[in-house]
């Protein structure tokens, strides 16, 4: 096992220098339903919502993208492309499982993983046993670690000196390939490629260098900054830097955690509608179910967001700052309403309702809360503390708003609780030792539902339960 150590650490920064993994599962979603159903092994395979229903890909196995499915497509175009492709309904519980385990093999090469989401991890190696000599074999330990604990679960991984060479080159040899790229090899292996290439860089940004005469990598790398900086301000310098392949981002471990920026619902109605009141419907569940999760969570917001996609999926999103903090359905719901109905388009229907809230503080720390609004509402919040307490029991579908009650029951009917997904116990791979994992116990063998909450003040970010994954580990030996 590969161990950090702090006298070793310096020296190997003196010698070698950064380190990073950026590991990446492939078809995470789809690989883990093949490896639960091994029939499937070998078919086109795509993971969605609810297979009756409309619904887009999370997720498509390698033989489904052979005829052109990619996630994000809605399963109509997924049928028409392969009309044998085999819809299967996703299982948020086994892939959060399967994750938490991945990363429980990657704290064993490294005391430094930041999960990037929940099939990527950014891995900082530097200071272990790990040298630019070795770091390739390092890495096929690693995915032979991955294949013994999941069988037919494969994993590429890309090597660099920062996070956005790892990034960039983990994708160049997928799948289940390892790249490296050494201290002055971007440019090398990069430089001819299209700036859009580059990790965030998207088509907006990509046409706005492109009319600065700006197409490739190496040209952005050449290109003056102060030119870049005028056109995109504190982002040329940025878009510069990445242009030759630096990046000084530090791996965040997951100890540590990542501050929480925004908590948002999207949902896409079963079919296109012209009625803005059954949008408003749908909205108004949304921003109970945001608001929900703030309370929960202990945050409150004061930038509310709506979105809205239309059946030709155009998109529009805008979003207003309120003078206060709130974590209250009726303001976000007041707010969101009035956004929608001014960017509504009348004879476009709406395929998608989306709403979030940003600018979230901590409870404690909210120091300009509307003090005489909390004061009027406070039998509001005594109702809300009740219903909390009911969907915490019973389930989200336990009581709802009255004028949700003609909403389809299919839409909304979910077992889970908010952000407390089920959780399935899987005795798959290795039996070389006993698995502990945060999900145990917190299954049942028959319903496969969870019969428990999670522990109190725990939240289903990777980095909580990560971080609770330690103390049980320890708590164990």
């Amino acid at each position: 096992m590969l161990g950090r150590h702090r006298k070793e650490a310096s020296l190997c920064e003196e010698r070698d220098g950064r380190i990073v993994f950026h590991i990446d599962m492939d078809a995470f979603f789809a690989s883990v339903e093949v490896m639960c159903r091994p029939k499937l092994r070998g078919k086109p395979v795509i993971v969605c919502g609810k297979p009756t229903t409309r619904s887009v890909a999370a997720a498509a196995s390698y033989e489904a993208r052979e005829y052109g499915i990619r996630s994000g497509m809605s399963t109509v175009e997924c049928f028409r492309r392969c009309p044998h492709v085999v819809a299967v309904e996703g299982n948020p519980g086994q892939y959060i499982y399967v994750s938490l385990e991945l990363l429980r093999i990657y704290k064993e090469f490294s005391t430094i993983v930041e999960p990037y989401s929940i099939d990527e991890a950014f891995v900082e190696m530097t200071g272990t046993r790990c040298t630019w000599k070795n770091c390739e074999g390092v890495a096929l330990e690693i995915k032979d670690r991955i294949g013994r604990r999941f069988p037919g679960l494969t994993a590429s991984i890309g090597v660099g000196p920062n996070k956005l060479v790892a990034k960039m080159c983990g994708s160049m040899e997928k799948p289940d390939g390892v790249t490296v790229i050494r201290p002055g090899g971007f440019t090398e292996v990069f430089g001819d490629r299209p700036v859009t290439d580059i990790w965030g860089v998207g088509d907006k940004t990509s046409l706005a260098l492109s009319m600065m005469g700006v197409d490739t990598i190496e040209e952005l790398a050449r290109h003056p900054v102060s030119m870049l900086r005028r056109r995109f301000g504190i982002m040329g310098e940025i878009l510069h830097m990445m242009g030759a392949g630096r990046d000084d981002t530090p791996v965040t471990p997951y100890y540590e955690g990542m501050p929480v920026k925004s908590m948002g619902h999207e949902h896409t109605l079963p079919a296109d509608t012209w009625d803005i009141a059954e949008a408003e419907k749908v909205l108004l569940r949304l921003c109970d179910q945001v608001a929900r999760r703030m309370r929960k969570k202990g945050y409150l917001g004061n930038v509310i967001s709506m979105r809205l996609r239309f059946s030709d999926f155009d998109s529009v999103g805008r979003q207003k700052k309120i003078d206060f903090y709130t974590d209250e359905e009726r303001t976000i719901y007041k707010v969101a309403r009035e956004l929608m109905h001014r960017h509504w388009r009348p004879g476009h229907s709406i395929r998608l309702v989306g709403v979030n809230c940003s600018g979230l503080v901590k409870v404690p720390e909210a120091v300009q809360v509307d003090l005489f609004r909390q004061k009027e509402e406070v039998s509001h919040r005594k109702l809300l503390a009740a219903v909390d307490a009911i969907k915490d029991k019973f389930g989200e579908s336990a009581i709802t708003r009255a004028r949700l009650v003609s909403l389809n029951r299919r839409m909304w009917d979910a077992g889970r609780r908010v952000s407390e997904p089920r959780f399935q116990k899987m005795s798959l791979g290795s039996t070389e030792r006993q698995y502990h994992s945060i999900m145990a116990g917190f299954h049942d063998n028959k319903a496969n539902v969870d019969t428990r909450p999670l522990p109190p003040g725990l939240s289903s970010s990777p980095f909580d339960m990560l971080r609770h994954q330690d103390v049980e580990d320890k708590a164990r030996r």
